[in-house]
């Protein structure tokens, strides 16, 4: 069953994902983005960082998201929202594309048997209780810290579309 979750949460991940991309109207970008961080937040979950899931619940979708829900349907141009122009496209697949490459090239070379939460698996007794804020804390900076950072990045854009839909006039 965790499986199957784990196969329906990242599906869903990576559809809302691509519909954020590719859709041409903001709203429907950010109903993509809703569908996104939900499912994020779900994989989480399996992954066992309820606090990072509910932390990105509450802030980003409960917070950024209706924050941005409201700038798009506040906004002049209709009831659907504004349009993307999508003149940057190629430029933004590229700097999208250069992204990822180095991300992985930093990653690549990493050796990830070292790490604290790969020795706390090997027989090395947890030193924080069960429950506790410093668990919390000790999670959200080892094992879900990528995560954790793609969701921030997630974030800024979010907020950057957020201050562009504010501060630009609708072209029809």
């Amino acid at each position: 069953m965790p499986t199957a979750l784990f196969y329906t949460f990242a599906a869903l991940a990576l559809t809302g994902a691509a519909w954020l991309v590719l859709t041409p109207r903001v709203l429907h970008a950010a109903l993509a983005l809703l569908l996104t961080l939900v499912a994020v937040a779900g994989l989480m979950v399996l992954w066992g960082a309820d606090v990072a899931a509910v932390a990105q619940l509450m802030a980003y979708v409960g917070g950024v998201l209706v924050l941005t829900l409201f700038g798009i349907m506040l906004s002049p141009g209709g009831r659907g929202g504004p349009q993307s122009d999508a003149v940057n496209r190629l430029s933004g697949w590229l700097l999208g594309g250069l992204a990822f490459a180095g991300l992985a090239a930093v990653l690549r070379p990493a050796d990830f048997e070292r790490l604290p939460w790969r020795a706390a698996g090997a027989g090395v007794p947890v030193v924080a209780p069960e429950g506790s804020v410093v668990e919390a804390g000790t999670g959200l900076l080892t094992t879900t810290v990528l995560p954790v950072e793609i969701v921030s990045v997630l974030l800024l854009v979010a907020l950057v579309a957020a201050a562009s839909i504010a501060t630009d006039p609708v072209k029809e």
